[in-house]
């Protein structure tokens, strides 16, 4: 059976016009998730709030994903993507870095479940929306879970994607596979695996050792190979010609976007040279090494010329 695949949202990484890019070249990627939205200051951060309303968004199967400490902040934040005709939601509880969790958001949620409790009754304030969570094993260990995973599945859920590890390990160390599978037993949810996938082969082997999945959530494994859902859908590995025609007509559309919205260009590069940091061993350490140094936009298309 083929594997649905959510393309996992990274700050700073899979912005609108990258989504947008993506969806159009390529195929196999059932959702993409925008980067979290969350409070400043009493409402929705100015920032986020253009993420969500860009007109890249689209003709897009995209969500915005929410981070909240408190039933206040989730429903201020839902309340503003429903009001901009947003039906799909997901919800933050994986995210590991301190300046969030500090204020017990994202992967600090597990830690608090009198607040998760507080926000049931959330899921039947807005007509039509749609709800998944993503989340971690744990805050310091990965058996966290366990403590929350009652109230989880009383919530309305069309799945839960699960990072396996906790959030003290961020993005490092062994993958509690064990655990893992306990809470997919556990959960009356579908369960998504999201984890150090980077090849087909990797989803294949996931999907083989645990069959129970109902999908896979990648992020940097497509950043570093935004070909990797498509070919896995077609199941062929793309030549290297086919894979570089691809990779550079996403790139032309992200590069007019940012040229003809962004002003200077310094902005204007700071906003293209990301496209490329997971990229080296798709164009190679030459052209990858060129583009990193570009200052001005001549030397980025000189840069870009040598793949």
């Amino acid at each position: 059976m083929t594997m649905k695949i959510y393309f996992a949202p990274l700050q700073g990484y899979t912005e609108g016009i990258y989504r947008k890019a993506h969806h159009l070249v390529y195929a196999g990627i059932e959702r993409y998730y925008t980067p979290f939205l969350r409070m400043e200051k009493g409402e929705p951060r100015r920032q986020d709030m253009g993420r969500l309303l860009s007109d890249t968004n689209g003709g897009v199967p995209v969500s915005p994903q929410v981070i909240f400490n408190d039933r206040e902040e989730l429903e201020s934040l839902v309340g503003t993507a429903y009001s901009y005709g947003y039906r799909s939601i997901d919800l933050n509880m994986g995210c590991p870095f301190p300046p969030q969790m500090k204020f017990g958001r994202g992967s600090a949620l597990l830690e608090r479940p009198d607040v998760l409790r507080e926000i049931l009754p959330v899921f039947g304030e807005f007509d039509g929306m749609e709800y998944t969570l993503k989340m971690r094993l744990g805050v310091n260990d990965t058996t966290a879970w366990r403590g929350v995973i009652d109230i989880l599945n009383r919530m309305p859920l069309r799945h839960i994607t699960v990072h396996p590890r906790s959030a003290k390990q961020q993005y490092k160390g062994e993958l509690d596979m064990a655990q893992f599978e306990e809470l997919l037993k556990a959960s009356a949810h579908p369960v998504i695996y999201n984890g150090e996938l980077r090849t087909a082969d990797d989803i294949h082997a996931i999907t083989e050792r645990i069959p129970g999945i109902a999908g896979v959530m990648i992020g940097r494994g497509l950043l570093a190979r935004p070909s990797l859902a498509a070919e896995y859908a077609e199941g062929e590995e793309w030549d290297y010609r086919k894979r570089r025609e691809h990779l550079m007509r996403m790139h032309e559309m992200v590069y007019r976007h940012n040229v003809e919205k962004l002003c200077g260009e310094t902005q204007t590069l700071s906003h293209l040279t990301p496209f490329w940091d997971y990229l080296e061993d798709e164009i190679g350490r030459k052209a990858w090494k060129r583009i990193r140094k570009a200052t001005t936009l001549q030397k980025y298309r000189e840069a870009i010329a040598l793949i």
